[in-house]
């Protein structure tokens, strides 16, 4: 039993309580500061990486580029009012549509154009 508690208290770095002795308070704290180091290096700082990126893609959003929307739309950039924040994508002939610019899921394929500072 002696033996069990030991390896249990190596496991959770925690040193074992013999004769009514309180746990050092460092040690105590240790592995929730492993747990947030290790979610931060693993989860929080690629999810800023990947999100600074995204941001960058939407700014480089141009005239002409085609773009699938977070909704399944296919179509083609056909302007940007950078006030409102919202790109006009032709979807066919005659049909345009308003979305929000970070509706734009992923751009397909960006063609020469003017990159647009008001709505055309």
């Amino acid at each position: 039993m002696i033996m069990l508690n030991s390896i249990i208290s190596m496991l959770l770095f925690a040193p074992p309580t013999a004769g009514g002795q309180a746990p050092n308070q460092l040690v105590t704290f240790l592995p929730m500061v492993l747990i947030f180091i290790v979610f931060y290096f693993f989860m929080i700082r690629p999810q800023q990486k990947k999100q600074k990126e995204r941001e960058k893609v939407l700014d480089s959003l141009k005239r002409g580029d085609r773009v699938v929307t977070i909704g399944g739309v296919h179509g083609t950039v056909a302007g940007i009012d950078t006030e409102k924040k919202t790109v006009l994508v032709q979807v066919s002939d005659n049909t345009k549509i308003t979305f929000d610019r970070t509706a734009v899921a992923n751009i397909d394929k960006q063609e020469s154009g003017d990159k647009l500072s008001t709505k055309d």
